[in-house]
């Protein structure tokens, strides 16, 4: 019987073939970043904007509920298994989003898709954990987002570009098609589960089990917690800029390819810099990369409103994108450092879970905000709220010393 070693050049081969699929998952993302809130105005005639938001909330939701079921139930079915189906849930997807004949139907399809993304990037990311051990988790997650969120970078501009072409539907959405039947057929065929792992890690471990994983990990525990209560208002913003930035270009009257680069840009400056603050994230202080990265996306939304060109657009999404990148990687990394092997699975799903349901609160928020005072004052609102969050890292968090 063959010895389970841990390490990414020990299992750089199943850890590649992870990077892949979730890219594609991620990819399935992009489908919607820059042109469905287009879709709901000129093909619904939606207008209000929490209505047009409707589709990130109950995203977030269901993703977020998602994450915290793919976490409790990773050791019970294996995470090979949670991949799958969480790509068989994300296989309609684009079928519905090409053919929805009213906005309800586009509300539908984001179900399927925040199953599909709790259960198959959840699993994705633990079984990177799983494979790589203590030393480089930094690292296997920094190439873990920068796949999925590259992912979301290019298809959320390729879509953008041929419905600038070709129009809003159906087209853009073939691609996602091609990434819901090779996601799948690669999760079946290719990925080998990951609890042997586990169990090898199980014997060397000296963190201490948690005693209430769901509360430590919410709130209890002053890592975890303040970790936890920083990825909500992370996706808090994410889904304040997913919604409110493509409404606010248009309103600028910018056209569909542009918006297409200033929200593809974001994302992929996001997952090209989580190459280099992953491998930061297992050589420097976790805590100061979080507080930096929040600070940063923080000042930034608070000059996003004063911006007027393209370029100045652009210049503001690459600071955004990077400080996003910093605390990105390090969140899963900081999770991961403070849990036993035993309780990691559920303690990575639970901060999920708040993290995801940040995308719910920031839509919900943001399209109050916007239809009672404007697209600008509910980004500065997102702004200051991303400020208070950092602020709750520097002052709760401790820095964890490791031999």
């Amino acid at each position: 019987m063959e010895k389970v070693k841990l390490g990414l050049k020990e299992n750089w081969k199943q850890f590649t073939l992870l990077v892949i699929i979730n890219a594609f998952v991620g990819g399935m993302v992009g489908l919607e970043r820059s042109i469905l809130p287009q879709i709901a105005e000129v093909e619904f005639d939606i207008a209000a904007k929490s209505a047009i938001l409707s589709f990130i909330i109950v995203f977030g939701i269901v993703k977020a509920l998602s994450n915290y079921f793919a976490g409790t139930f990773a050791n019970k079915i294996g995470r090979k298994n949670l991949l799958v189906i969480g790509w068989l849930f994300g296989l309609p997807v684009p079928f519905i989003l090409m053919y929805a004949p009213s906005w309800d139907w586009i509300v539908a399809a984001n179900i399927l898709l925040g199953i599909n993304q709790g259960l198959a990037w959840s699993s994705t990311v633990v079984m990177k954990i799983d494979l790589v051990g203590e030393k480089q988790r930094g690292f296997a997650m920094g190439l873990n987002e920068f796949a999925g969120y590259l992912a979301v970078a290019l298809v959320a501009f390729l879509t953008g570009y041929i419905a600038g072409e070709y129009g809003l539907r159906p087209y853009p959405f073939y691609l996602g098609i091609g990434m819901a039947i090779i996601g799948l057929l690669g999760s079946i065929f290719l990925i080998k589960d990951t609890r042997k792992h586990v169990e090898t890690e199980n014997c060397v471990s000296q963190i201490p089990r948690l005693k209430h994983v769901f509360w430590d990990s919410t709130w209890r525990n002053p890592n975890l917690g303040a970790v936890t209560q920083a990825g909500l208002v992370n996706n808090l913003n994410d889904g304040m800029a997913w919604g409110v930035f493509p409404m606010l270009l248009a309103s600028k009257g910018f056209t569909l390819e542009a918006i297409g680069i200033v929200t593809a840009v974001y994302p992929a400056v996001w997952g090209f810099g989580q190459l280099f603050t992953g491998k930061m994230a297992d050589l420097y202080s976790k805590k100061s990369l979080l507080f930096i990265g929040m600070t940063l996306q923080g000042f930034t939304l608070l000059a996003f409103p004063w911006a007027e060109s393209f370029w100045s657009y652009i210049g503001l999404s690459v600071i955004l994108g990077w400080g996003t990148a910093m605390v990105y990687p390090t969140f899963l990394a900081s999770v991961a450092e403070n849990t036993h092997p035993k309780d990691r699975a559920s303690a990575v799903g639970i901060f999920r879970l708040w993290r995801d349901m940040g995308y719910a609160i920031g839509a919900i928020l943001t399209g109050i905000i916007a239809d009672r005072l404007g697209l600008n004052f509910s980004i500065l609102t997102i702004g200051v709220l991303t400020l208070i969050s950092g602020s709750i890292i520097l002052i709760r968090m401790k820095n964890v010393l490791r031999n």
